[in-house]
């Protein structure tokens, strides 16, 4: 008898480990949020009604100077950079920009970009829309890609603020580049022509 309530005190107790495993997993997403918002300073991608919403705005002729820069992590054999380096924009208006990308190695590398948004109390009112660095990217050996970012920057944004940097440092992701190159045939060295003497 006591064999048998051993065993529904144990099948209880998983049962309850079960139902607070996944009540921790599915508060990992707004944890995630919350942090990469009130921590980090990333505001993360939007909603189709949210960025409705700040494209609706009455927004006037406010402008504001968006700058880009972009950079690698020095385990990163890629060169990195946005093809321009500032923009003019009207808040409550969509714009896109492109980053210039290419892979240096000899092998595919997998990257993932990380942004930020300066000064840390405009982030809240920049709103990308499409960004490379929602997912990771793989490039070739030699590939180059120019990498598109929509953006919208909140009417709401206060008035002192008059410029607005957006920065991406790219990172190796390690698994991914290692499936990516087991996938992939090693690319053969470029030869360079010697000169008749």
């Amino acid at each position: 008898m006591s064999g048998k309530a051993s065993n529904t005190a144990g099948i209880g107790k998983m049962l309850l480990a079960a139902a607070l495993a996944f009540a921790f997993t599915f508060s990992l997403v707004p944890l995630y949020r919350i942090a990469c918002e009130k921590v980090f300073g990333i505001r993360l991608d939007n909603t189709a009604a949210d960025v409705g919403a700040l494209a609706g705005a009455v927004h006037g002729a406010r402008m504001v100077t968006v700058e880009f820069d972009g950079g690698v992590h020095s385990a990163l054999p890629w060169s990195f950079r946005p093809n321009e380096a500032r923009m003019r924009v009207r808040v409550g208006e969509q714009y896109e920009t492109t980053y210039f990308a290419h892979n240096n190695g000899q092998r595919p590398i997998v990257g993932t970009a990380t942004p930020s948004v300066a000064p840390a109390r405009a982030s809240g009112y920049f709103a990308k829309t499409e960004c490379f660095c929602f997912t990771a990217q793989t490039l070739a050996a030699g590939e180059t890609r120019d990498m598109p970012v929509r953006f919208i920057i909140d009417p709401s944004l206060p008035a002192d603020v008059k410029t607005i940097t957006l920065s991406y440092t790219f990172f190796k992701n390690d698994v991914l580049t290692e499936r990516a190159q087991a996938a992939a045939p090693v690319a053969a060295p470029a030869t360079v022509p010697r000169a008749a003497p």
